[in-house]
């Protein structure tokens, strides 16, 4: 009966319809405010990703703009066709894995390793529309699939420790403590402390307003610039295509080394991917009575769609974020929850003054680093 009183306040035709408010006892109103929210918990991306994949050479505002196009083009996607209030954006740990260990450690340029994105994409897009997904999925042992979280999560924990300057290098020990006299050690100590109280308290978007306290707080004494402004036309896409020239080349694209790194990105993506919308879906109600995932050939295919997608304007692997089930938590239980937060994502590339400044400080993304690397 509350279903039916709630659904019968929404117009059925059109929108309503088409996401079948009446049937998830839904309105535009909680879809919307689960958008929002869903958002606020993965808004933290737009910074730390630029921030990431800078390291490896790329233009920080080409980044951005790829991070924020890519999310949007992937969620709503995800909205639209697949239906589930799931957002998506370039993954952490993949954007660490392409920056340190493709770019850096391999020496591979940045336009190679989006190549390597790219093909990854369309080789998840195949296995997401053909019945191989459910096989590759029970062949791996749920062990090594706990494991490669564990691991990534364990890398991303370590850098943003080394970014914040609270570890630096070490001849004898190889790892130790840094300077905690220096004021960006200790910025990105506070930043670490404050997001976890936010956290404990359970607000939504915590490590996003972990952030921004920890930049406020670095420019009051002077660790971190004042943004020159607030909000501005969005930065060039200048890696657009980047990933073309590369991916032309047979010798380059089937050499072992890029092939250890293609099925590397596609691993990974797979079962992070097909762990948050089992997580998800079954957080919302929406699994199956036997416990399957409905419509999951298209929820994979958008998932694979956006790292195609995010690879040709420019960033790393693009997939589904965990942080969706703030939206769930709040009542999201249809696709325009999804659509709300692709909204958002195209609205945040007029903010780029304002990311600017966090991207280039260690000391504040080093807590969301951390935070996210320890929930993994």
């Amino acid at each position: 009966m509350a279903q039916e009183k709630l659904g019968s306040n929404t117009n059925e035709s059109g929108l309503a319809k088409y996401f079948e408010f009446s049937k998830f006892g839904t309105n535009f109103r909680r879809e919307i405010l689960a958008g929002l929210t869903t958002f606020l918990a993965m808004a933290y991306i737009l910074a730390v990703n630029p921030f990431i994949l800078g390291d490896a050479g790329m233009d920080l505002g080409a980044v951005f703009t790829a991070t924020a196009i890519a999310a949007a083009i992937g969620t709503l996607v995800m909205g639209i066709v697949a239906k589930y209030p799931i957002a998506l954006a370039p993954g952490m740990g993949l954007n660490a894995f392409f920056a340190y260990t493709v770019v850096l450690g391999m020496g591979i340029p940045w336009e190679q390793a989006l190549a390597g994105v790219f093909i990854s994409g369309v080789l998840f897009l195949i296995l997401a529309i053909s019945g191989i997904r459910e096989k590759v999925i029970n062949a791996i042992p749920q062990g090594m699939k706990y494991a490669v979280s564990a691991g990534i999560g364990l890398f991303i924990a370590f850098i943003g420790l080394k970014n914040g300057g609270i570890v630096v290098a070490d001849p004898a020990t190889f790892v130790a403590l840094g300077d905690f006299s220096n004021k960006a050690t200790l910025l990105a100590i506070f930043g670490i402390v404050i997001t976890a109280v936010l956290m404990t308290r359970k607000l939504t978007g915590a490590i996003f307003y972990g952030m921004v306290i920890t930049a406020v707080v670095g420019m009051i004494f002077g660790v971190v610039e004042v943004p020159s402004g607030i909000v501005a036309a969005p930065p060039s896409a200048s890696a657009f295509g980047a990933f073309f020239g590369p991916l032309t080349d047979p010798s380059v694209i089937f050499s072992g080394t890029m092939i250890v790194v293609i099925l590397t990105f596609l691993f990974v993506d797979f079962f992070d991917t097909a762990g948050t919308l089992v997580g998800v879906a079954s957080q919302a109600n929406l699994l199956l009575e036997d416990g399957t995932l409905p419509r999951a050939g298209k929820a994979l295919a958008a998932d694979s769609i956006a790292t195609i997608a995010g690879a040709v304007v420019g960033t790393s692997t693009t997939t589904s974020y965990i942080e969706s089930s703030t939206g769930v938590a709040s009542g999201g239980r249809t696709g325009f929850t999804a659509v709300t937060t692709a909204v958002l994502f195209l609205l945040s590339l007029f903010f780029y003054p304002i990311v600017e400044v966090i991207a280039l400080q260690g000391a504040v993304t080093a807590a969301a680093l951390v935070m996210v690397g320890v929930l993994m």
